[in-house]
């Protein structure tokens, strides 16, 4: 991660949602404050990106921002949306009574992200890497 992006977002190459959320967050951003990581990538090295594990990185969505600090799950939607100009998106999100629903949705849906995607289980996608990469 360089300094000169604001965040830097890690995300799911093989999932076509995600792919598609990072396609429009790219055209969005044009570059300018964000940079996007595949995990999936075979170079995807966590000591790279503040440590965090293919395994983790696969169960939830992360973010690094500029001073290093890891964001998760809505926080990172809000960071990024906040960075394109449409943060008033996901500003309910820190709303007393809404935060904890749509942290709760998020939750559920990173449980179930691979399965409504019909991609393999975590734990086959992880062994898989591993055969592939060696790591």
């Amino acid at each position: 991660m360089t300094a000169e992006h604001a965040l830097t977002l890690l995300y799911d190459g093989g999932c076509p949602l995600c792919v598609r959320e990072v396609e429009f967050l790219r055209r969005k951003d044009q570059g300018q404050t964000m940079q996007f990581v595949d995990i999936n990538a075979a170079d995807y090295c966590p000591e790279t990106w503040s440590g965090i594990t293919y395994r983790q990185a696969m169960a939830r969505i992360h973010a690094i921002d500029a001073e290093g600090t890891v964001l998760k799950d809505v926080a990172v939607f809000r960071a990024a949306y906040r960075l394109i100009g449409l943060g008033w998106i996901y500003a309910p999100t820190k709303w007393p009574l809404i935060g904890p629903v749509i942290d709760a949705v998020y939750t559920v849906w990173a449980r179930y992200r691979l399965l409504i995607t019909r991609r393999p289980s975590l734990d086959q996608l992880c062994n898989e890497r591993c055969e592939r990469t060696g790591a």
